[in-house]
């Protein structure tokens, strides 16, 4: 029996985002574009029912990703209908309409998204019906936009409503540092942050800034597209839910994931990073040892957000390896990588490191590992929002655009002091250390 997952992929990154995250599964799994299986192992399809349904209607069965395609311009989906995938999703699982959010955070939530929601959930309601033992939810969006943003932070609160003992992760796109796409990316990022705070147990943060850097950097592509970047996102897309969908030595689900990673319940917010990767003409000079694989994963080059880790320090990490990785070999070296960099990990959790070990690796590699890490330094992410956030609404610049659509300044207000709160708790857990605690015990005796 597997533990399904429902992906939900709004607005058009989280489309775009999706679509390259299903070409690499249908890869995994040995299946077609049409979802016909032409493998040859069997392992590929013992549990592919985490995010495929089986259809066994006429002749041969057909894998149907159990996924949600919402946008409120039909653009992108159109886009996928008549595409390589067109015959993979279920028709009846698209959900567009014609108006638009415009990078409208409040058209997203408030006017045209709350308008659809009902229509989406029902599609959601749907698909999760149809599973035996639902394991979560995972959202697919961008913060920055209007329907990623606000129709997916809506989405968000609907289905905490709804399935409140089921995990809700999400794959949040940020507003990359020095790479604008909109104007409003403040504005619409902060509302949805305030949001992720209180509605989400996981949010896997990801910019376009960091992608750009491993693309030219370490990829040798000379002008990445977006096509380039997805398919990165994709690789930790996969490598997150591979304990599920293999078998291996260690396993580890969502909520393992959630449990181990996530200390304080707002502080949920964490970095990516994938290794190996290399330029694919080098590929033949690659050989890279478990050891090497631990410390290139704490590495900034293969960081997927633009954040430092050197200048925060790591609450918890979740590193997954994948192919024939011994595991005394995986534990020994997150454990020496731990003792070099100790002044990194914070002493009072004091194995914060999990591992995970699938025996499956990814199409065309030998090796890989995915790691996940809750660090303190996330906080420059936010406070880099903030600012940008704090400059323009001091002047009220854009706001007659979201007022205009029925919001209250007072939520703008609100979602600042609750970012500003969240930088601090980053601060506080920083600067934590076991004796401080000691002292304090004694003094409440």
């Amino acid at each position: 029996m597997s533990r399904e997952i429902v992906n939900i992929q709004v607005g058009q990154a989280g489309n775009q985002v999706g679509e390259a995250f299903w070409r690499m599964l249908l890869a995994e799994h040995g299946l077609d574009d049409a979802g016909m299986y032409k493998g040859t192992d069997p392992q590929q399809i013992a549990r592919a029912g985490v995010y495929f349904t089986q259809v066994d209607s006429s002749g041969p069965t057909k894998y149907v990703p159990r996924s949600v395609q919402v946008d409120l311009e039909a653009g992108v989906c159109n886009r996928l209908r008549s595409g390589p995938l067109g015959q993979l999703f279920r028709p009846d699982t698209y959900f567009t309409s014609d108006s638009g959010a415009g990078n409208n955070w409040a058209k997203g939530y408030y006017t045209e998204g709350a308008e659809l929601i009902d229509g989406i959930l029902d599609i959601v309601r749907r698909q999760s019906e149809a599973t035996e033992a639902l394991q979560g939810f995972q959202i697919i969006h961008s913060l920055g936009g209007g329907t990623g943003a606000g129709l997916g932070s809506l989405l968000l609160s609907k289905l905490r409503e709804e399935f409140p003992d089921r995990m809700l992760s999400t794959f949040s796109i940020l507003p990359a540092p020095n790479v604008s796409e909109t104007v409003v990316e403040p504005y619409n990022s902060l509302l949805s942050i305030h949001q992720l705070v209180d509605n989400c147990d996981l949010t896997i943060c990801i910019d376009n800034e960091a992608l750009y850097d491993i693309a030219v950097r370490t990829l040798k592509i000379k002008s990445p597209g977006y096509k380039d970047l997805n398919e990165l996102i994709a690789k930790v897309m996969c490598g997150v839910s591979t304990s599920l969908r293999f078998p291996g030595q260690l396993n580890g689900d969502l909520r393992k994931l959630g449990m181990n990673l996530v200390p304080f319940p707002r502080l949920h917010f964490l970095m990516p990073s994938f290794a190996p990767f290399y330029d694919p003409k080098a590929r033949v000079f690659q050989r890279l040892s478990v050891s090497e694989l631990t410390s290139s994963l704490f590495d900034k080059k293969n960081l997927l957000v633009a954040s430092d880790p050197r200048f925060g320090r790591y609450l918890t990490a979740a590193c997954i390896f994948r192919g024939k990785v011994s595991s005394h070999e995986a534990e020994n070296s997150v454990m020496q990588l731990q003792r070099k960099n100790s002044n990194l990990f914070v002493e009072w959790i004091p194995d914060n490191v999990s591992v995970s070990l699938c025996s499956v690796p990814p199409v065309g590699q030998p090796q890989a590992a995915v790691a996940l890490a809750n660090s303190t330094c996330m906080q420059e992410l936010f406070k880099r929002n903030l600012d940008q956030f704090a400059v323009m609404f001091k002047r009220r610049a854009f706001l007659h655009w979201y007022t205009g659509e029925g919001m209250d300044v007072m939520e703008f207000t609100e979602a600042e002091s609750n970012t500003q709160d969240l930088i601090s708790e980053y601060q506080q857990y920083q600067e934590a250390t076991v004796e401080e605690e000691e002292v304090e015990a004694e003094s409440e005796q």
